[in-house]
């Protein structure tokens, strides 16, 4: 049996029919037991003592979040659960309410935010760190290719509060630091989609934009022949120039919330199944796109398979990674200590 939230369901001698998301109406994805297409792959998970009436997983629109749907697709977690469900959420602060109303269970997240959720007295756990690199540069101007190429021109910037905002002020700070070249001008945008249509009318010039933000921006760029856009440098990449010692940036990954932080074998069986399906997207990088769009019918199947191909798509427990993390704590505490409540979280935080 298959369903969306409570009310849609199918025969079980169908496969299950990926349905797109209505964020807006907070609408999900639910899977129970199922069958396994051969061209999705196979679940992993073992059965557990305590089987559970629900699992929610969820996360954003991008690229952290397609081994999730994968996970859904399979049924990579039905021995745990009779039902799995995945919900879409917009932003970090929408995904701050879903926790703290314990209405998901799992969720896709930047690095910083169950940091700082441990750092308050939220006995949340991260699970693994999967992407290392989803910012990119693009730019109408011919002349910037890097970061470094910014100085003293304007930079389209759709975020604010969270994590790719910290990593890129530290970034410029130590740049201009570094060059003594003029301060890149910020400008701050509602979200990604006014970047974007900045960009397209020629009232941006360039704009940093996380993945497939950025590969749907030149996919559109490209459909208007009066339009010439390119992609720039990754932040990745100038981080790795800048800070050497600190090469790489452990951005997103899977978190546990609160009240299920505790289940230490369906923690380890969620990160097994989402190193699978990891695997699996970045192996199938078109078939993993076309599964996203019939989740999430706005984004199309080209620029989906574009931000999959470009992005470092690695699944990593979080105490394997946990060097990474603390690194990268260590350095965004120096600037921004309230991005991650002031302090390393304890060892108990890395998971799974």
């Amino acid at each position: 049996m298959f369903k969306l939230s409570a009310l849609w369901r199918r025969p079980t001698s169908c496969f299950f029919v990926a349905l797109g998301l209505c964020a807006a109406c907070g609408m999900s994805v639910a899977a129970e037991s199922r069958l396994t297409p051969e061209h999705v792959g196979t679940p992993v998970a073992q059965a557990p003592a305590k089987r559970l009436p629900r699992i929610v997983l969820a996360g954003p629109g991008a690229v952290v979040t397609y081994p999730l749907l994968h996970m859904v697709e399979t049924g990579a977690l039905s021995q745990f659960a009779d039902t799995v469900e995945f919900r879409l959420w917009q932003n970090p602060d929408q995904l701050r309410v879903l926790l703290a109303k314990q209405e998901i269970d799992y969720s896709a997240t930047p690095s910083n935010l169950p940091a700082l959720m441990s750092n308050r007295g939220d006995p949340v756990k991260l699970l693994n760190i999967s992407v290392w690199g989803i910012l990119w540069l693009v730019s109408r101007d011919p002349e910037v290719r890097s970061f470094n190429d910014l100085a003293g021109k304007e930079l389209l910037v759709p975020f604010q509060r969270d994590l790719p905002e910290v990593l890129l002020d530290t970034l410029l700070a130590a740049q201009q630091q570094h060059t003594g070249g003029a301060p890149v001008k910020l400008r701050r945008t509602r979200d990604a989609q006014d970047a974007i249509a900045l960009m397209l009318t020629g009232k941006g010039e360039s704009a940093l934009l996380v993945e497939p933000t950025a590969s749907m921006l030149l996919w559109r760029a490209r459909q208007h022949a009066d339009i010439t856009l390119h992609r720039g440098q990754n932040l990745e990449s100038a981080w790795r120039e800048q800070f050497p010692e600190h090469a790489e940036l452990p951005q997103a990954g899977i978190m546990a919330n609160s009240h299920i932080a505790g289940n230490t074998q369906l923690n380890a069986a969620v990160q097994a199944a989402y190193t699978e399906s990891a695997q699996w997207c970045k192996q199938h990088a078109q078939q993993c796109a076309e599964l996203v769009h019939r989740y999430i019918p706005q984004l199309p199947v080209e620029p989906v398979q574009t931000a999959i191909e470009l992005t470092r798509l690695e699944s990593r427990s979080a105490a394997e990674a946990r060097p990474q993390l603390e690194a990268l704590y260590g350095l965004v505490a120096d600037r921004y200590p309230q991005a991650i409540g002031g302090k390393l979280p304890a060892a108990t935080f890395y998971g799974p």
